[in-house]
């Protein structure tokens, strides 16, 4: 009976016991509220295909969504030190360093790349909103200094796309120094005349707005993205006043002279494209690659067909 109990009847069981579906297969739309299957959400560039609401999205997956066939080559960014305060609040700083990593996979909250986007030979870099809101610590400023000087030394443009809730308090100082660091960053592509485009996702506020997020040449953003200094739910407690509808929003900001254009994420790279290319005074460029007259020649040979 012990047999039959402890092996047969479980070896039974497994074999017509119902399957759990993992967790991950779907993910709801914070905006309307549907379900989103996570094959068809990536397909989508994790835009909902219901509503149209710009989900977060992982800097790997935006830059393979950008560049040419998704190849690109990782710039290296010098580390800094680990935890110059010796923060901690309820966990200390490496513990919530460690957890980010392991849950992001990610190093820290900013990658920096290259590659070309058209043809058009570029480097990027964008901060991940998944790695602790994004925020700007010593990492993220080495690496736009590190984006500037690669962007400089290729002579290429540097397009840029902001995404976080600010500093990093368990960096203290530190990371508010980032902000003249960032400035100066951005300060030598311009003496290098090259372009400083930046994309503002959702959200992309207090200090990363009051440096190098606002200080592009070009300024783009996604549909209905946050973008401020100090959130709306602060300035009503402030002024103990009711803000305009759509307050700090891409649009609002938009219609009010902050932003040159807002851009769905499906079309950005089409657009940055675009731009690119008329900055750096390049040709227009092309929806798709023509063969040579003489490779078509050939292929009409190939076939012993004359052409016409």
């Amino acid at each position: 009976m012990n047999w039959i109990t402890n092996y047969v009847r479980p070896r039974i069981n497994s074999l017509f016991s119902r399957r759990e579906v993992p967790e991950n297969l779907w993910t709801k739309c914070p905006e309307c509220g549907n379900m989103l299957f996570h094959r068809e959400l990536a397909d989508n560039l994790n835009v909902c295909t219901h509503c149209d609401h710009h989900l977060v999205i992982t800097p790997r997956d935006r830059f393979a969504a950008l560049f040419d066939g998704g190849v690109f080559v990782e710039v290296k960014v010098p580390e800094p030190v680990a935890d110059p305060l010796q923060f901690r609040d309820q966990k200390k700083y490496p513990d919530r360093m460690k957890a980010a990593q392991k849950s992001t996979g990610e190093k820290e909250a900013m990658l920096v790349a290259e590659g070309e986007m058209g043809r058009t030979p570029v480097v990027m870099a964008a901060q991940d909103f998944s790695f602790m809101a994004g925020s700007m610590g010593m990492y993220v400023g080495n690496a736009i200094i590190a984006a500037a000087e690669r962007a400089v030394k290729l002579k290429r443009p540097l397009v840029l796309f902001s995404a976080a809730g600010g500093a990093r308090m368990q960096e203290g100082i530190l990371s508010l120094m980032q902000m003249p660091r960032t400035t100066v960053a951005v300060q030598m592509l311009k003496e290098a005349k090259l372009p400083y485009i930046v994309v503002l996702t959702h959200p992309t506020t207090g200090g990363v707005t009051a440096s190098y997020a606002m200080l592009g040449d070009i300024q783009i953003a996604e549909p209905n993205a946050l973008i401020c200094f100090a959130g709306p739910r602060v300035i009503e407690q402030t002024i103990r006043e009711k803000l305009p509808e759509g307050f700090q929003r891409a649009e609002y900001l938009l219609e009010h002279g902050m932003l040159d254009r807002v851009t769905h994420r499906k079309k950005m790279r089409d657009e940055l494209i675009s731009i690119l290319r008329m900055v750096m005074r390049q040709p227009a460029p092309v929806a798709g690659d023509l063969p040579a007259p003489g490779s078509i020649a050939a292929l009409h040979s190939e076939h012993d067909v004359k052409p016409a």
